[in-house]
Formats: C-alpha cells, structure tokens, sequence
C-alpha cells in the first residue's frame, strides 16, 4: 500500500498466512482487521477496496492489517467454502490483537461475511467494538446477524447498481435488525470511481 507496509506470516490452521500491516506514525488506537472478497473469484488482501479501507484505518490511528486467505498468494491450504476462511480471520485476530487496544473489523464482499461471523463467533471483550461490511456478500452466503451489542457500531456500505450482491438482499438482511445502509447511488460492486468517496464515508462513521 505504501513503503511503509510491512508484510508478515502469521502461522494459521492450514500453514501459513501472508499478511499486511500498516501501522500509524504514533500510538495506535485500535487494531483493525480487514477480510478480501471470494478467493475463487480473484480476491486478495491487495483489492483496492480493502487497501481502501486500510486507508480509512490508518488515516483514523488504527493498526490495519489485512491478510490472505488460505490458498490465496503466499498463503498455505486451499479453498474451505467459508469455513476455513473464518479460521483464517480468526487466527490473525488472535495472533494481531492487543489487549490494551479496540478490535475493529471490516470485509469486502465475501470478506464481510467472514467479518460478520468472526463478530458473531467471539464475545465478551474479544469481540470487535466496531464492524465495516462493504458490500457484504448478503445472497451467496448466510450472512450472520450482527450482535446485539455492536448494532450501533456497525457500518454498512452498498452501492445502488452493484451487479455482484444485489442491494436489495443486503436491505433484506438489514431490515429485521433494524441496521441503517449507507447507499452510494449509481455505483457498482467495486466502487469503481467513488473509492475516494468510501472512505471518507468509512472515517467519519468510525470518527466518533
């Protein structure tokens, strides 16, 4: 993303995992864990959407790091239809997390179902305080609903012609839960144009 990346392997449940961290100049203030879209499809931790939100991370002093999942770039194992995935996101959670810092977590597409279970999965003080789906993957995957607890600190961002993830079947998702979606008109699942636009959305969701 920057000179200032550092790429690190984390040892995870299928070997090794390539990971990202771009860390602010001063102290951190939280710790942010980032998800890339479906590995079948060409995600990786490089889309420039998750760079993107990297981006909003650092910009607002969290440690944002972002990783491969398993079979993808130098990251050991193969494909494991989500589940495997979430075990990825899980073993950095454990492996990048700081007790004294905040937990905030976001994904892209695929990469925001995995975000969603890994918040529903953890509790008490390990789960995240704060949560980004960009473009969740709301009709391919069962996408979890969000805790009770972290409604309120959750963002959802979609685009109004994404051809990917139907914006109707993330407002089918949100609806029962009551979660406000932040729609970006005339924008397609990539964000094509509008990234400069995502993340100041990101930071000012997150600024408070």
């Amino acid at each position: 993303m920057n000179v200032q990346t550092q790429r690190l392997t984390l040892g995870g449940p299928a070997g090794d995992i390539e990971c990202a961290l771009d860390a602010p100049a001063g102290p951190a203030r939280a710790v942010l864990v980032i998800c890339h879209p479906h590995p079948l499809h060409g995600g990786t931790m490089d889309n420039k959407v998750v760079q993107t939100v990297a981006r909003a991370g650092l910009q607002l002093g969290a440690r944002s790091v972002r990783f491969n999942f398993r079979g993808v770039g130098a990251s050991a194992g193969s494909w494991d239809e989500g589940r495997g995935e979430l075990d990825d996101a899980l073993a950095v959670i454990a492996a990048q997390r700081d007790p004294a810092l905040p937990l905030w977590m976001a994904g892209f597409s695929f990469g925001g179902f995995v975000a969603a279970s890994a918040a529903a999965h953890l509790s008490g003080d390990a789960r995240p305080r704060r949560l980004a789906l960009i473009a969740p993957s709301t009709q391919k995957q069962q996408v979890p609903a969000i805790p009770e607890e972290l409604q309120a600190d959750t963002l959802v961002v979609h685009g109004e012609t994404d051809d990917v993830v139907p914006l109707s079947a993330t407002f089918d998702w949100a609806r029962p839960q009551g979660l406000p979606v932040t729609v970006i008109p005339g924008v397609g699942h990539f964000f094509h144009g509008q990234l400069a636009l995502l993340k100041s959305l990101v930071v000012r969701g997150w600024s408070s």
